[in-house]
């Protein structure tokens, strides 16, 4: 029998490649072959960031392609990015894989789509009717606030324009593809999946559903944050994601007592780990799994694109946590009434027990719905 041949392209930034690399774990796992292929920026981040004991140059092939920026071009620069990766990349798949590209069809060669958030690609396949129709909401799926679509969020209405572009850009081959599939389950988006049966959960992808540790990271994880958590009683310390170094001289010096900061922490080493009470978080999609997984309470700060629907769909639909409110500036002010809001959803009585059902669902789901099943059902 031929072994299957399976290329996974990420779009390139962090959120993207780790549950990829995931699902190109399980489908090693399931008996195909694995082509990897990152940007070449990427690619060099993610191989020294691997360290010595992992195999996992041994059981995937790991290949790059240019982006078309110059290592020293800003990265953060979203609009600029998005341009670069949509004009350079594809032309630069072509020449890897330029006779099953030209020739996918007639070699009867698959196209599955990936994506982490089930509603949101829900959300993105029906943009004509959102323009023709207006938003329509459901009991089951979180609702939309127009705000907070992932191309509204910029305060750079060309970087705006740019992401809707992108967006309607990627939908026309996800709509094309064999197959479409997310990194969910039924019963964590159980209405978008009732209402879209197109598209199959493979989720939740996490290294803790199996035996190993996370890959696909850009910078080598500082494990030191773990000791420090050691030294602490249980609950009674919060992780916050994202931590730049825009701090005043000396800050880390004056508040080494009171906290720890770390490059690149291990997220889901520190998620589990009894003294954490809180998770801060930007609300990434795979960020979201990981708290839910490990029964952790959210304070939202999503910044962009999926980020700010799934603070949404964690304190509205989920209710397991709590958004920031930020004045017209962007300014979270009004310390004191956090503090307050955040000791009321404490005392909600069911809560505790709430988290304890969200996490023993995803349990459930793990055992049922295995990764070996679900990857299946994509042949």
């Amino acid at each position: 029998m031929k072994i299957p041949h399976v290329m996974l392209i990420p779009y390139p930034a962090q959120g993207h490649v780790i549950p990829l690399m995931e699902l190109a774990l399980h489908l090693v796992n399931y008996g195909c072959k694995v082509t990897f292929v990152n940007t070449q920026f990427i690619h060099e981040r993610v191989i020294k960031a691997l360290s010595l004991t992992d195999n996992i140059q041994e059981i995937i092939q790991m290949v790059s392609i240019p982006d078309g920026l110059e290592s020293s071009d800003d990265r953060s620069d979203l609009g600029k990015e998005i341009e670069s990766v949509s004009a350079v990349m594809p032309g630069e798949l072509m020449a890897l894989i330029a006779l099953i590209n030209s020739s996918e069809k007639k070699m009867g060669v698959k196209k599955v789509a990936f994506w982490p958030q089930a509603a949101l690609l829900a959300l993105l396949l029906k943009i004509p009717n959102l323009i023709d129709d207006g938003i329509i909401d459901s009991d089951d799926m979180p609702a939309v606030n127009t705000k907070e679509h992932g191309w509204n969020c910029f305060s750079d209405e060309l970087t705006g324009k740019i992401t809707f572009k992108l967006g309607v850009q990627i939908i026309k081959p996800v709509k094309s593809a064999d197959r479409m599939i997310c990194n969910s389950s039924n019963w964590l988006e159980s209405g978008t999946f009732a209402s879209f049966p197109e598209l199959i959960p493979v989720g939740p992808l996490l290294a803790s559903n199996r035996l190993g540790k996370s890959v696909g990271n850009f910078w080598k994880e500082d494990s030191g944050c773990l000791a420090w958590l050691d030294q602490h009683p249980p609950n009674s310390e919060n992780i916050i994601e994202d931590v730049n170094n825009a701090y005043p001289m000396g800050f880390n010096e004056r508040v080494h007592h009171q906290g720890r900061i770390v490059s690149w922490a291990p997220q889901k080493k520190v998620l589990s780990h009894p003294s954490v009470a809180c998770f801060i978080s930007h609300c990434g999609w795979s960020s979201t799994i990981e708290g839910i997984s490990n029964g952790i309470p959210f304070l939202c700060w999503p910044y962009f694109t999926d980020q700010l629907f799934d603070g949404s769909y964690i304190c509205d639909y989920l209710k397991i946590g709590l958004g920031f409110n930020k004045d017209d500036s962007g300014i979270i002010r009004g310390a004191k009434k956090l503090r307050t809001n955040w000791n009321n959803f404490w005392a909600t009585k069911d809560l505790e027990k709430g988290y304890w059902i969200l996490k023993q669902r995803f349990k459930i789901v793990l055992e049922k719905e295995g990764a070996r099943m679900r990857i299946s059902m994509i042949s």
